[in-house]
């Protein structure tokens, strides 16, 4: 079995959990998430804590043990506190904007982009160059993330882009006559 699978899952307070044969209900103050199960790991819940054990002894059930368990204490984690990724937006005239469900980007090109924001994840522009994606569902946070660094990724020359907070840009050296 997976070493992830082996720790346990605890649940808080204020979050509530529903097993079924085929799925994982997990509800909290920020939000409801479901995830499929297959037959090949069953959860168990007793005492606000999840543990998952395998039901037959094949290599896919052992991995899908550990890939259900990280999945459901994520889900645990997102309607409880959420999670958040922070951009930064480097180069000159480069600045975001939150406008209801969409956030207005200008970065170079000749007109803005204006980036719909799905149901469950909202944005805030703490600065002009600032941007944090808030949301209760880790995939969903870090998919607009990626998609809004994707209209400008950081080039290596001037470090100019949309880039992660805690990303280090590997700069390198102008081209020598």
């Amino acid at each position: 079995m997976s070493r992830i699978a082996n720790l346990p899952v605890n649940i808080p307070e204020k979050v509530e959990v529903t097993i079924t044969p085929d799925n994982v209900l997990v509800k909290g103050p920020l939000g409801q998430l479901s995830q499929s199960l297959t037959g090949d790991v069953s959860v168990i819940k007793d005492n606000n804590v999840l543990t998952f054990t395998v039901n037959n002894e094949t290599k896919f059930a052992k991995s899908m043990s550990g890939t259900l368990r990280a999945l459901v204490n994520n889900m645990v984690t997102g309607v409880s506190t959420g999670f958040e990724k922070k951009l930064r937006l480097v180069g000159v005239g480069y600045k975001a904007q939150v406008q209801g469900n969409a956030v207005n980007l200008d970065l170079g090109f000749s007109h803005p982009i204006l980036h719909k924001l799905p149901d469950g994840v909202t944005a805030q522009a703490t600065s002009p160059t600032e941007l944090i994606i808030k949301g209760f569902n880790k995939q969903a946070v870090g998919q607009v993330a990626a998609e809004i660094r994707d209209y400008r990724p950081p080039e290596p020359y001037k470090g100019k882009g949309v880039r992660y907070d805690d990303e280090q840009v590997v700069m390198k050296e102008a081209k020598k006559q």
